[in-house]
């Protein structure tokens, strides 16, 4: 089973294109609070996210493949690193955000400063999706898929990803190094060639260091799972099949 996990600003609704091209069964997850309520006291910190993929996990009944983008990747990397007996194997992008001397990018620094953040979502929210959607359209999301993406964006997903990346300072590794090593589950490191997010170096560092393949998506960008989905499914599926 392969079981999807998506990031930021994003819903599970993120993986369809990628789930139609694959010929296996597969299940997409959604953050609590992305696309879906937030539960009453849940704190949306990356450990609680954390801990919130290991309980959803343990309700598969088959090993699973999980795949991570974004923050999804993230939780994939905490996952296989302090639970890999939950999992038969993992994939996932964006690395750099797991190394020692990753520095945050300038949208996470105005999210995680009190104030800023807030109102950065405020004019977020209150402007068209058309107009937000620019931003995606200039990674290389198509028109139609750019702006729902940027639709999907409300009062309570900005009210978790504030929280979330507070949690994260001054990086995820700062709180998750314990144990950062190579995982008992084998892992695919992706790295797409044009994301603004992702660092190549950084990258083959941290696969190196979890023992995981590395494989570059050459001419994708951040969000490659909506920008050329097909290539994104073949990619996981032949790295899946490869572990029979």
């Amino acid at each position: 089973m392969i079981v999807f996990v998506h990031g930021v600003p994003e819903t599970a609704a993120l993986w369809d294109d990628v789930r139609s091209h694959l010929g296996s069964e597969s299940a997409a997850l959604a953050m609590p609070g992305f696309g879906c309520p937030r539960p009453s006291g849940f704190g949306a910190s990356k450990d609680d996210y954390a801990a919130w993929l290991v309980d959803e996990l343990d309700n598969f009944a088959e090993p699973v493949d999980l795949v991570g983008h974004d923050w999804g990747a993230g939780l994939t990397y905490r996952v296989a690193t302090a639970h890999g007996d939950r999992i038969r194997s993992w994939v996932a992008d964006v690395a750099n955000i797991m190394h020692s001397e990753y520095e945050w990018h300038d949208f996470a620094r105005i999210w995680q400063t009190p104030g800023d953040g807030e109102a950065f979502f405020a004019g977020q929210i209150s402007a068209s999706p058309e107009d937000r959607a620019v931003i995606f359209e200039g990674l290389g999301v198509p028109h139609d898929r750019a702006v729902a993406l940027a639709s999907a964006t409300d009062e309570t997903m900005a009210s978790c990803i504030l929280d979330l990346y507070r949690s994260a300072t001054p990086n995820v590794y700062a709180d998750w190094k314990d144990g950062f090593g190579p995982t008992s589950a084998p892992g695919l490191v992706l790295w797409p060639t044009e994301d603004p997010f992702g660092e190549e170096t950084k990258s083959r560092q941290v696969a190196e260091m979890l023992g995981a393949r590395h494989r570059a998506l050459d001419g994708l960008s951040h969000w490659w799972p909506l920008q050329d989905p097909a290539s994104g499914a073949a990619v996981v599926a032949e790295f899946v099949a490869s572990l029979d």
